[in-house]
């Protein structure tokens, strides 16, 4: 059989390419290659750009409660897009959206190799995250089609190692980028992964287009943006350095109340509206709707996290990036070695077990964390790593099976969108909280440290009199010169480690969050299942 066919349709510039006749033995595994190619930019980019943060601070001037936004509004967008894919897909064909999801994405990321200042980079992670959105649910479609029933589980777990490789290699990739090239770099590498993508998208897909075809939920769509956005606004900008007027600023509660507006909009439109957006009847059911306010919690301790380790590991200890990344590989290896193992303990035992021992150890790893310093070893910080990625992988396999155990199969699909949708936002609502406590803790720090130095006291002149004969040995200068540089000196010590502190503060939080997670596991129900009968996990 020959391998390329002319396989035309009805309309499209994408239908007009050749593509794999879709007959062909070999078809459905190219065409898990190409979506694994997507699935993995997808993913990589929502983790690389964590070692890259203190580089992009630097290059331009901006704080942390700015900078957070290039990783927030990525996950926001990403979050937003998810349940809309489906319909786009179903509308325009399934082969168009991928493609112009990879367009978006790959357009995205060379106009954020371009940004000249970090409200532009934000703004261009939009277009970015917006791509990225449509890219994995209908990815995953396409696959779950193509593949008949007793393969699909071989399929979605090669699908799920392109994400948990992602996961793993990003940081470290984006390490090397930024170290060897420049920030910049981490995006420029999808470009031309993203123009090859898109060239076996045309050459591999074939067209699959739905005959009927629900309405839209404009709606729903725009009050849920507009709830999450603003709220996401009022959390990450009420310690932000420009916002004088704090919490009580006419623009902070002009975004608390847009949110709370808009989300009574979006909860009257999903209830009364005949193809809402998102199936919030799904959550009724309990074991679901307990399992994604399980899933929410993670999402605010673990993301939130996340992105503070290298920021503390490149300031703090002079890791550079590629050091910094390299410390989150091992979390995907242990993650991908024991999911399996978390699958097989779902069917013999009770799912909940599994599921428990991982969110308890996630958080300890977290609490771990907390004691770090301006001193720490290598094993301080690689051991809650090792604990993490144990934890992690025994978590998602039990909490996704006990998810969706009671849940319709004609429904699975809006069920499986909607899990990954709430997980998406808990972590950008987790990174946009924690950097906001970690401004406040932070100034928290800086004040009490302050205050607990007696500048008339003994051991402060001579500290600043020994922190000045240094400096003015190490650059001359007179010595009234280098006792203004020796007090300096002191204030930046002070600053560096109320930053410590404060690095602390957020994962003790986060700490303290995760465990708050393992209560619901406990009035979870669960069922007997038959021999063999399993769902799949994390689709």
């Amino acid at each position: 059989m020959a391998l390329f066919s002319s396989h035309k349709l009805k309309s499209g510039f994408v239908g007009r390419v050749p593509s794999l006749h879709h007959e062909h033995a070999s078809y459905k595994w190219w065409v898990l290659f190409n979506v694994m190619f997507g699935t993995f930019m997808a993913v990589l980019d929502a983790t690389i750009v964590n070692v890259a943060l203190p580089k992009i601070m630097a290059a331009f001037g901006a704080d942390i409660d700015k900078v957070e936004w290039v990783l927030t509004a990525y996950l926001l967008v990403f979050a937003v897009m998810l349940p809309t894919s489906g319909w786009v897909a179903d509308h325009f064909g399934f082969k168009r959206t991928y493609f112009s999801a990879l367009l978006l994405f790959t357009l995205g990321s060379f106009l954020c190799g371009l940004a000249w200042d970090e409200n532009v980079l934000i703004i261009f992670r939009i277009i970015q995250g917006a791509g990225a959105g449509f890219m994995m649910p209908v990815g995953m479609a396409i696959v779950t089609r193509e593949f008949p029933t007793e393969q699909r589980g071989i399929a979605l777990g090669f699908w799920s190692i392109a994400a948990a490789a992602s996961v793993s290699l990003g940081p470290l990739i984006g390490g090397y980028l930024v170290d060897n090239i420049s920030w910049h770099a981490i995006f420029d590498v999808n470009v031309p992964v993203g123009i090859v993508a898109m060239f076996a998208t045309l050459v591999i897909q074939r067209e699959y287009k739905t005959e009927h075809v629900r309405s839209f939920d404009f709606v729903g769509f725009i009050s849920a943006s507009v709830f999450l956005s603003t709220l996401l606004l009022a959390l990450s900008d009420g310690n932000a350095s420009w916002n004088t007027g704090g919490w009580t600023s006419p623009f902070i509660i002009t975004n608390f109340v847009l949110s709370a507006i808009s989300l009574i909009v979006f909860f009257v439109t999903e209830l009364s509206v005949e193809h809402p957006l998102i199936e919030l009847s799904l959550l009724k059911n309990f074991n679901f709707g307990v399992t994604n306010a399980i899933l929410f919690i993670f999402g605010l301790g673990m993301f939130g996290s996340t992105f503070l380790l290298p920021l503390y590991l490149q300031n703090s200890l002079g890791y550079t990036a590629l050091q910094a990344g390299a410390v989150f590989l091992p979390v995907g290896i242990l993650q991908a070695l024991m999911s399996p193992v978390a699958g097989i303990l779902s069917d013999k035992v009770n799912p909940k077990i599994p599921a428990v021992i991982g969110l308890v150890l996630l958080g300890f790893s977290l609490y771990l964390n907390g004691s770090l310093s301006l001193f720490s070893e290598s094993y301080d910080v690689m051991l809650p790593l090792y604990i993490r990625g144990f934890a992690m992988g025994l978590l998602f396999t039990p909490l996704t099976t006990l998810a969706l155990s009671e849940i319709p199969r004609h429904k699975m699909a809006q069920a499986s969108g909607l899990f990954n949708v709430i997980r998406q936002i808990g972590g950008s609502f987790g990174i946009a909280i924690m950097g906001t406590l970690l401004t406040q803790r932070m100034i928290y720090h800086t004040a009490m440290y302050g205050q607990a130095i007696d500048q008339n006291s003994p051991a402060f002149e001579r500290t600043v009199y020994m922190l000045g004969r240094f400096a003015q040995e190490s650059v001359g200068g007179s010595l009234s010169t280098a006792m203004i540089r020796g007090k300096a000196i002191l204030a930046s010590h002070i600053v560096q480690q109320s930053f410590v502190r404060a690095i602390d503060d957020d994962f003790l939080i986060a700490a303290a969050i995760t465990f708050v997670g393992v209560i619901p596991i406990f009035i979870l129900r669960t069922h007997k299942k038959k021999k063999g009968e399993r769902i799949a996990a994390m689709e």
